[in-house]
């Protein structure tokens, strides 16, 4: 049962973003035969650019439009509130993670584990590591995606305020700081260890914004160009990634001498073949309205479900592929097990879907109202229940 305010939701991001938690755990577990049917294996980007750009469009819809005068202040106060949120879920997918590591690695006898996904400066340089995870500096193998989405939220407050002069000097501005961020390079350090952030904020923050300013400019009445050249040309591009990453054409050398971000495939610094890839679909899903249609459900829909509460499935689906490897590192991997752990944590993520559903439901339901007592003609009121002499006062 949906209430009014479900019934007005575009169930169609909803299933996207559904897609993208699912498509992120399948491939958090590498190595397991579900992962080769994933879209990270027919094109350049993976689920990790879907998400971020599905939050740039729901951010549009949750913060875009009401930052307004007067009431800035609040609406950055609630972005920080939820980078926040997301900071403290960091950091509980990361003990987590470090917990579960530890106790295969104790029980069943396999220290090798502790030597895995980054873990071992944990355990050899502790007091630094743990310096490192509340800093954000040291983050774990496959627990870097709400650190980067908290430091993008961090920064959404000035892409709205400039964004109320002109949403172009807003994308302006986002594509100059991931230009800058990406030929410096510049990104938040690991620590203790050398290197960057796995994913650059400063980098990806580009691609949030692009969602973002495409959702305001709809919001306010705009369009975006639909022609067959356009259309055209990202059926192409798709079409050559497609066959890059199918025949495959790695080793091909097509930089001419240019930068990396320009022609290269960096996660980390978020190259414009891997943005344009993720951007070319979602224009493709816009463009053709009776491709988009078939993301459109009813909100009970299990998929329109799931997506509403991306948060606790992100962080219960990151720790369940983390018990996946723990586990496939102890056990050996077989097809049918392979594929029981992936069903067991799809069906898991569904499951706390629906009971956070529930429950909110649940609380939102109004409390039944005493029954009313007439005694000739006059409403007496209800009376309270007895207390129980037992209990204490």
């Amino acid at each position: 049962m949906s209430n009014g305010n479900q019934s007005l939701r575009d169930t169609r991001i909803d299933v996207i973003r559904a897609i993208a938690l699912l498509t992120i755990f399948v491939n958090h577990v590498p190595g397991n035969p579900i992962e080769v049917i994933t879209h990270k294996n027919f094109g350049f980007s993976d689920s990790a650019e879907a998400f971020v750009l599905v939050s740039g469009i729901s951010a549009a819809l949750a913060y875009g439009l009401k930052f307004e005068t007067g009431n800035r202040l609040i609406v950055t106060l609630k972005t920080w509130r939820r980078a926040g949120v997301l900071y403290i879920a960091q950091l509980g997918t990361t003990m987590a993670t470090i917990g579960i590591f530890s106790f295969f690695a104790l029980y069943f006898g396999a220290p090798h584990l502790l030597a895995k996904i980054n873990i071992e400066p944990v355990m050899t340089d502790t007091a630094a590591a743990l310096l490192g995870v509340v800093t954000l500096g040291h983050q774990l193998g496959y627990n870097n995606i709400l650190s980067m989405y908290a430091v993008v939220l961090l920064m959404l407050p000035l892409f709205l305020l400039i964004g109320t002069f002109s949403i172009g000097w807003m994308v302006a501005a986002s594509g100059i700081m991931w230009l800058v961020a990406g030929l410096l390079p510049i990104a938040p350090p690991h620590f203790p260890n050398n290197g960057y952030w796995f994913l650059n904020p400063f980098s990806w923050q580009l691609l949030f914004v692009l969602g973002l300013a495409a959702m305001m400019h709809i919001k306010r009445g705009g369009s975006l160009p639909v022609n067959r050249w356009l259309v055209g040309a990202a059926a192409l591009y798709l079409t050559i990634a497609l066959l890059w990453v199918r025949l495959p054409l790695w080793g091909l050398d097509v930089s001419m001498g240019l930068p990396s971000i320009f022609t290269g495939f960096s996660k980390t610094f978020l190259s414009l073949p891997r943005m344009m890839h993720v951007v070319a679909i979602a224009y493709l899903l816009y463009a053709l309205p009776a491709v988009s249609n078939i993301f459109r459900t009813s909100v009970d829909n299990p998929l329109a479900v799931l997506g509403r509460y991306a948060l606790p499935v992100f962080v219960v689906g990151t720790i369940l592929s983390m018990a996946a490897q723990a586990w496939r590192g102890v056990f050996p991997p077989t097809i049918i097990s392979d594929v029981t752990i992936v069903a067991v944590g799809i069906a898991l993520q569904f499951a706390l879907a629906y009971y956070i559903d529930w429950y909110r439901r649940l609380i939102r339901t109004p409390a039944k109202e005493p029954r009313r007592v007439v005694l000739h003609g006059r409403e007496l009121s209800p009376v309270p229940a007895r207390p129980n002499k037992n209990q204490p006062r």
